[in-house]
């Protein structure tokens, strides 16, 4: 039977997003592999990977916040915003105390404004920012708003010639760490750079879950990886359910609109608007429905036949 469900990647340094699924499809001699957001090639972390009919679960996976640890060196600029771009801005004389840098890092959580930095996949009229990048060409780039959740610091060390600071950020899709480094930087008055940057969890998908390339591989050679997978309806535990009877759940699996009172929906969450996962009376996962409350109408978005 084709492997199906989501396998949780441990990200190596030196590989591009798209050198795991590269990987993995060398790997399980399938296809249809897809990643769920995107890691610069030095960041290393929890890297979910859709598998077979998975595939059509991405985008709502690549939604879920994203949990990382990162380290922000104070005093210091690169043109790529991490340590690997060229110094572009260097202050060897970094002043702060502990209160500063608690206030001002804490002023940045909700939602914010980012500009996208030139070293990134953004595209600005059909060009890839870090393709322009390369060639020495710097764009106007729309700022757009993110959302930070929490950031907790685990570690400050304010007596270094270029202080650094280590924390843990919760953040929406699109967040990007380097950004935020730099402008916590600028609050502070200062030239920043992201140092160091682990993903450590995707929604509720942690370190804990993940394996390495070297283990899924062993695993698939043991024909034990299937028990790795965590399954769509696992995936999809963050959005709201709806469980049909069989009847409905009948039509429901050919595709076909149901029509449902707002009293069987559940009670909490009947009057939204949205995406639902469907569950057959034995709790097998059936797809995503759109809720349309006006017509009291689920309406199939993806269905898992």
């Amino acid at each position: 039977m084709e492997l199906e469900g989501i396998l949780p990647i441990w990200k190596p340094a030196g590989f591009t997003s798209h050198d795991v699924v590269a990987k993995a499809r060398r790997i399980l001699r399938i296809k249809r592999i897809g990643h769920t957001g995107t890691l610069d090639p030095q960041v290393t972390g929890v890297l979910p990977l859709c598998i077979g009919r998975a595939t059509r679960l991405v985008e709502y996976i690549q939604e879920l916040p994203k949990e990382y640890e990162a380290t922000l060196k104070i005093g210091i600029a690169t043109d790529t915003e991490d340590a690997g771009g060229q110094i572009t801005a260097q202050v060897d004389d970094v002043r702060l105390t502990e209160k500063q840098v608690i206030d001002t890092i804490q002023s940045f959580v909700g939602d914010i404004l980012q500009v996208p930095p030139m070293y990134s996949a953004v595209k600005v009229d059909g060009k890839r920012l870090y393709e322009l990048a390369r060639q020495g060409v710097e764009v106007e780039r729309k700022s757009r708003t993110v959302t930070i959740y929490h950031i907790d610091i685990i570690e400050m060390n304010l007596t270094l010639d270029h202080p650094e600071i280590r924390f843990r950020v919760k953040c929406s899709k699109g967040t990007y760490i380097r950004t935020l480094c730099v402008d916590i930087g600028k609050a502070l008055g200062y030239p920043a750079v992201m140092s160091h940057l682990v993903r450590t969890s995707t929604g509720n998908i942690g370190p804990e879950q993940c394996l390495t390339l070297e283990q899924v591989e062993q695993l698939q050679q043991e024909g034990l990886l299937s028990g790795k997978l965590i399954p769509a309806e696992q995936a999809m535990a963050h959005m709201p359910a709806v469980h049909l009877n069989d009847s409905q759940a009948r039509k429901a699996l050919l595709g076909q609109k149901l029509h449902i009172t707002p009293a069987e929906m559940a009670p909490l969450t009947a009057s939204m608007d949205g995406n639902y996962a469907a569950y057959s009376p034995d709790s097998r996962f059936i797809g995503i429905f759109q809720w349309d409350i006006a017509q009291s109408e689920l309406r199939p978005v993806k269905v898992f036949s």
